[in-house]
């Protein structure tokens, strides 16, 4: 109830600055600050309430959990140690999808294993960039997409977590699309990935600086992912026509690793909006 009456006071809020005099300047500015700061705070509100839900409603005792990675994932990863830790979960081993999910997860003291010992998992949980009417998802904004991808394909039941900012009718628009690509002739490989007649219209860019920020550089040298690989982000003025035709021609790319469209791999997406949670299943 908290979390609606911020976001609330800070719609009001944001009316009554618009009918501000220019003259008021600095106030407004102030005013304009503390009101970024709210959103922002009910934002992170948002993804705490969807990634405790996931841990508390898809995650029991003796499970093998995949834990995914990004600024939502990263309450239910605190989630899950918090269970742990309090001895309401036990017997539980994760799978970590990047480096910084397996330091998190490690300063909680959960258990950590990877694919090579448990190839099987009861259930993985992530976040996501943009999600269709057909669960179709874009991820890779914070650059773990291949990691993620081979732990969450091997998981019973993929839950997805996100605000009610993440949905879409398509694919694309919302959110750049991330390929994962080899750093060996990677201009070549961009122009070939450009060339796909399903990814017609898109504008393709090497990320830099962070592989972690997303497509917004951050700096002058090529992102690195967590496997050595760059990453290039395709930008679309209009909605990705066929996800799956798509997911096929990257797929088969020479050079390209992997790419950030999941396609028919999502159980249920929780999502948190102004009006309270609530779950989409396949």
């Amino acid at each position: 109830a908290m979390m609606v009456a911020l976001v609330l006071f800070a719609a009001v809020a944001e009316a009554w600055l618009l009918q501000t005099p220019a003259s008021s300047g600095i106030a407004v500015r102030a005013s304009r600050a503390s009101i970024t700061r709210m959103a922002a705070t009910s934002q992170d509100e948002l993804k705490k309430l969807v990634g405790y839900k996931a841990i508390d409603d898809y995650v029991t005792s003796g499970m093998v959990v995949g834990l995914g990675t990004g600024s939502t994932a990263a309450f239910a990863v605190e989630r899950l140690g918090e269970k742990m830790k309090a001895g309401e979960l036990t017997d539980i081993v994760a799978v970590p999808t990047s480096i910084r999910t397996k330091e998190q997860a490690e300063e909680l003291g959960i258990p950590l294993v990877t694919l090579d010992t448990h190839s099987e998992l009861d259930v993985a949980i992530d976040g996501a960039d943009e999600v269709d009417p057909d669960l179709n998802l874009v991820k890779g904004g914070g650059g773990a997409l291949l990691r993620e991808k081979m732990v969450e394909v091997c998981a019973k039941k993929f839950i997805v977590i996100v605000d009610e900012s993440k949905l879409c009718e398509g694919l694309g628009p919302g959110f750049p699309l991330p390929v994962e690509i080899t750093p060996f002739c990677w201009k070549h490989t961009l122009r070939k990935v450009a060339e796909l007649p399903s990814l017609a219209g898109c504008e393709a860019k090497l990320r830099l600086g962070s592989a972690a920020t997303g497509s917004k550089a951050d700096g002058e040298e090529p992102a690195v992912t967590d496997n050595g690989n760059y990453i290039i982000d395709l930008f679309f003025t209009e909605p990705i026509k066929d996800p799956v035709k798509a997911a096929e021609e990257l797929k088969n790319q020479v050079g390209v690793v992997d790419h950030g469209l999941f396609c028919g791999m999502t159980t249920a997406v929780i999502i948190a909006g102004k009006d309270g949670i609530s779950v989409k299943e396949a």
